[in-house]
């Protein structure tokens, strides 16, 4: 079929219940700053954007030099490229000719006929045929992301269901809009329609979460909720080239009233260079999950220059160097914090986290490699606990790697393939990929590298908040805030390995030509 490719040019306090004004979250303070931050990226960003467009695209998990980085080291079978792209062509997602299935209404959540698998296994099967395309240029997986994705944007109209619907405009948001920001310039894609679709059905739930938390007190939501708006935000304001958007996300990660602003969602930082996270007070599986959002919110600002990954001294590293070092079963501290639950004129309430809780050094996330590669790589930081767990879970896989529910599909994954990358040779210097990080938005620093001695095996102490909705009052009426899809958190399962390969050969196809290369690296990996 007939493809053009255009290439594009253009750029300490913990939180306490009485510092969150019921309900009130400030976005305007900020922005003015944040838009100017935005726009003085202009002809520091570097080729590969578009002329006349206010962002670089690609520009949302990946660029155009991440995407050929693993073209060119999937063909030459360099480790460990090529059992990241054997983890992704074994995903049964990945494959040419996945037929979608969209649905006018999608629904999550108590009291709705829920459907929202099929909306995020289709999403999966979008974003993974994409990325193969990408990889070995096998056109009739560009061609299937293109059809899953023109299919949506002409019949979605709405997401309905619980509370639980602010998590799937969030989560399904970010990862739609990166999987057609990896087809954008195809010819059959329609991307008008598309950023209708962004603009009019997800955005929209999102920026109404960031706003009013669903008529609750702020703090009522734990920290993954506000990141999964945020997510959803940045990358629609990436794709739709939208600066307010993007200058209201930045305004939010540095100062936003809910708990997934940084100084929230990490409210205290160790003499030890951990910063403790919020979430680890709550159970193992919801942390991961804000970590792993927290990234994305920061590996998508930085394409466009805006370090985020930097700011206030590197504060997320501090943060993800906690969570990785508990995760592996290291003891940690955790100071005692106590937020505010509750509807705004209604049942009000409140929640005390004492301790970190129990982990099981088993779960993992396909959330790692990103953060790993962009502080060790990018930066040249030391980050010892990152550098640990992210090696026990290479290769990463994605959706439908890490158990059937949505608990497995919450982050795109594939992260080994897809952020590997060599040490910058101005590692250290605080830059983005955009030439240059956006003026005021923070820098890494050697402190910021949280690299005590190494990690201890203790298994920490203290116990879980019981299990259930986040904001459930006396007598068990939650008032429909904060259904949290918590039975999902028994599919987390770990990657079993890579599979499907044949006599130990990655076949690859390239530009119609096949290869024949030996896998190098990777092998089963067990959890």
């Amino acid at each position: 079929m007939h493809e053009t490719r255009r290439r594009q040019i253009s750029r300490r306090s913990l939180l306490r219940a009485t510092g969150a004004t019921a309900g009130a979250v400030t976005l305007s303070t900020g922005i003015a700053q944040a838009t100017g931050q935005a726009r003085a990226r202009g002809a520091a960003l570097t080729a590969g954007g578009a002329q006349g467009s206010g962002y670089a695209h690609p520009g949302l998990l990946h660029t155009r030099a991440d995407l050929d980085r693993m073209a060119a080291k999937v063909k030459a079978g360099a480790a460990p490229y090529a059992a990241g792209f054997a983890r992704l062509t074994a995903n049964r997602h990945a494959q040419s000719g996945w037929t979608a299935n969209p649905q006018a209404t999608v629904y999550r959540g108590a009291g709705s006929p829920q459907n929202y698998a099929i909306l995020y296994n289709d999403v999966h099967a979008a974003y993974q045929n994409a990325l193969r395309y990408h990889v070995d240029g096998d056109t009739a997986h560009a061609d299937t992301a293109v059809a899953i994705l023109n299919s949506w944007s002409l019949k979605l109209t709405s997401l309905e269901g619980s509370a639980d619907r602010f998590l799937a405009a969030g989560l399904y948001g970010y990862q739609i809009a990166n999987a057609a920001e990896l087809v954008r310039d195809r010819d059959d894609f329609e991307l008008d329609r598309f950023r209708a679709m962004l603009t009019t059905v997800f955005a929209p739930i999102s920026e109404s979460f960031l706003k009013d938390h669903n008529n609750a007190v702020v703090t009522n939501y734990w920290t993954n909720w506000d990141l999964t708006a945020m997510a959803c935000v940045l990358a629609t304001g990436i794709f739709c080239d939208d600066e307010a958007r993007v200058a209201r996300v930045v305004e939010y990660f540095k100062n936003g009233a809910g708990l997934g602003s940084v100084r929230n969602a990490i409210p205290v930082v160790g003499d030890d260079g951990l910063a403790e996270w919020l979430e680890a007070g709550r159970d193992q599986g919801h942390a991961l999950l804000g970590v792993g959002l927290m990234g994305t919110v920061c590996e998508m600002a930085w394409n466009q220059g805006i370090d985020l990954y930097g700011y206030d001294d590197s504060r997320f590293l501090k943060g993800a160097q906690y969570v990785a070092k508990w995760s592996l079963g290291g003891d940690v501290p955790y100071t005692a914090n106590t937020r505010r639950k509750g509807a705004i004129g209604g049942w009000s309430g409140s929640e005390t986290a004492s301790d970190a809780a129990p982990v099981d050094p088993t779960m993992t996330r396909p959330i790692w490699a990103m953060i790993t590669n962009h502080y060790t790589k990018r930066r040249g930081l030391s980050a010892p606990y990152l550098t640990r767990i992210a090696a026990k879970a290479a290769p990463e896989g994605g959706g439908g790697d890490y158990g059937p529910n949505s608990g497995g599909y919450d982050q795109l994954g594939f992260g080994t393939l897809a952020f590997t990358r060599d040490r910058a040779a101005d590692a250290g210097a605080g830059t983005g990929t955009g030439g240059g990080k956006a003026a005021g938005s923070g820098s890494a620093s050697p402190s910021g590298s949280a690299s005590p001695s190494a990690p201890a095996a203790n298994t920490p102490g203290g116990s879980a908040p019981g299990p259930g909705s986040a904001a459930t009052p006396a007598g068990g009426n939650s008032g429909d805030l904060a259904s949290t899809g918590s039975s999902d958190l028994a599919a987390w399962t770990a990657a079993t390995g890579i599979t499907a390969l044949a006599g130990g050969l990655l076949l690859l196809r390239r530009r119609g030509k096949e290869q024949k290369q030996h896998r190098t690296g990777g092998g089963a990996h067990g959890k």
